[in-house]
């Protein structure tokens, strides 16, 4: 990854959406540019107009957290985007970001027994592994199930941005596409900053900017996200509409890997097709001549 053109684009794209008003900035007239311009923002920060400048061209190696800091008040950063712009800078001045080394594989990590023998205990909710690449590393029965239409027929190791932008399927799964299209890429984005020597991602969003015209789009938008927790839309081909509460929790033994549960509202419709869907996983298992459970 170009570490100056991801930090010039960035900042380009954050000050073009801060409005003058929302910034106390008395606009005037004969503006050319959306958003700020440089020298408002240099005032906002407190720093040179010639120093920002020089910044917003990428040249952030050597900055001070007092300076970042500044500069993401000014351009009204939320906390995601902040640490982005710090990640950024941190790759700039070549630190490693959050103690991970740097990976360069391109094979998925398998996930260690004791992951998955955790996993296989989470009945009641779909719980998988992912990795900074978006690869679907593990996941618990239910999750198996859940997630028939990502893992196919087997074949490589089923990934869920390749899913989204490349599967027709998907635009059925997900009934709110767009903001998990928008969702997928923000936390690529983020992982790129956090990491960028990771080849695997950059070689995924070199072929998913490839084959896919929207990918391409939003990834030029530099948004960044996190996962957290929320609230999810899903059609399953099997129980039909599902509305699930996400939580997304980081594996401190495999740095960039998290584990995310998806649960339901205990006495839901979305409850009871989540357990219908682990009462056809469980009867889609038995052994031709073995009676059902």
């Amino acid at each position: 990854m170009d570490t100056r053109a991801e930090v010039r684009e960035f900042l380009m794209t954050r000050r073009a959406r801060v409005t003058p008003e929302a910034a106390g900035v008395v606009a005037g007239s004969n503006r050319r540019v959306p958003g700020l311009r440089r020298s408002e923002v240099a005032a906002l920060a407190g720093v040179s107009v010639e120093y920002y400048a020089k910044l917003e061209r990428g040249a952030i190696a050597g900055a001070s957290a007092s300076v970042l800091e500044a500069v993401s008040r000014a351009l009204q950063l939320d906390d995601t985007e902040r640490a982005h712009l710090l990640d950024l800078a941190r790759a700039a001045d070549g630190i490693p970001t959050s103690g991970r080394p740097r990976r360069r594989a391109t094979k998925a990590a398998a996930c260690r027994p004791s992951l998955q023998w955790a996993l296989a205990a989470i009945t009641d909710a779909v719980a998988f592994v992912r990795d900074p690449q978006q690869n679907l590393l593990a996941t618990n029965d239910l999750g198996r199930a859940f997630y028939s239409p990502v893992l196919g027929d087997g074949g490589r190791t089923p990934n869920l941005a390749r899913f989204q932008f490349l599967d027709p399927a998907a635009r059925d799964f997900y009934p709110d596409w767009d903001l998990f299209a928008e969702m997928c890429v923000g936390i690529m984005r983020a992982e790129a900053g956090r990491d960028p020597h990771d080849k695997a991602l950059q070689d995924l969003v070199g072929e998913l900017s490839t084959r896919s015209e929207t990918f391409r789009r939003l990834w030029a938008a530099h948004d960044v996200r996190t996962h957290g927790s929320g609230t999810k839309r899903f059609h399953h081909p099997v129980v039909g509409e599902l509305v699930l509460a996400y939580e997304e929790l980081a594996i401190t033994a495999e740095p960039g890997h998290v584990l995310l549960v998806y649960t339901a509202e205990p006495g839901s419709s979305s409850a009871e097709r989540l357990r219908l869907l682990a009462s056809w996983a469980a009867d889609a298992t038995v052994p031709e001549g073995a009676a059902p459970r």
